[in-house]
């Protein structure tokens, strides 16, 4: 007999479990709810990455393109200590290469997002917090996640930037600068 992994028992777990949320979704007077990170109290520590049942996580960055500056030096694609402003992998800050850097004109470029690549470090929003305006944000993608109902990354998140909500709500964004950031 083959030995299971945890990853692996989770993984079908949360099928079984996700089953149970449409069946009870599908009653009437009851309004599924799903998983949510609110970017306003996640701190990027990374535990997206390593404690989601999927693999690769259901985490993925997301993207505020009204609120970004289109910035040739970008803190959340380049390395902190980064000799030149290149697409070269030594100068990338995201481990998987998930940010792809397009020149639009002068010094701007435009940042979008490889979700196929993207683990949810988080590395690129703490780079872009530290750095920048802070347009890059981690949140969980609904059409990947298995609706765990016990999320192990809500266990595990020290912000308690985790949480569910009625599915009917949509996805808290960043669309405006933060109120420091206005001046």
């Amino acid at each position: 007999m083959s030995q299971v992994n945890r990853r692996d028992f989770l993984r079908v777990a949360a099928v079984a479990v996700g089953s149970g949320v449409a069946l009870k979704a599908s009653q009437p007077g009851a309004e599924a709810t799903v998983w949510q990170i609110d970017p306003a109290l996640c701190v990027q520590c990374g535990r997206c990455a390593t404690n989601c049942v999927i693999n690769p996580s259901a985490v993925k960055c997301v993207h505020s393109y009204p609120i970004c500056g289109y910035c040739d030096l970008c803190g959340a694609y380049l390395q902190p200590a980064a000799k030149t402003r290149d697409t070269g992998a030594e100068s990338q800050l995201c481990p998987m290469a998930a940010i792809q850097r397009t020149h639009i004109e002068g010094v701007y470029y435009q940042y979008t997002i490889d979700e196929e690549l993207c683990v949810g470090c988080g590395k690129c929003v703490k780079g872009c917090a530290m750095f920048g305006n802070g347009s890059l944000y981690l949140q969980v993608k609904r059409d990947l996640c298995v609706n765990c109902n016990d999320c192990a990354i809500a266990r595990e998140c020290p912000s308690g930037a985790m949480h569910r909500v009625p599915l009917s709500e949509s996805y808290l964004l960043k669309t405006d600068p933060p109120p420091e950031a206005q001046g």
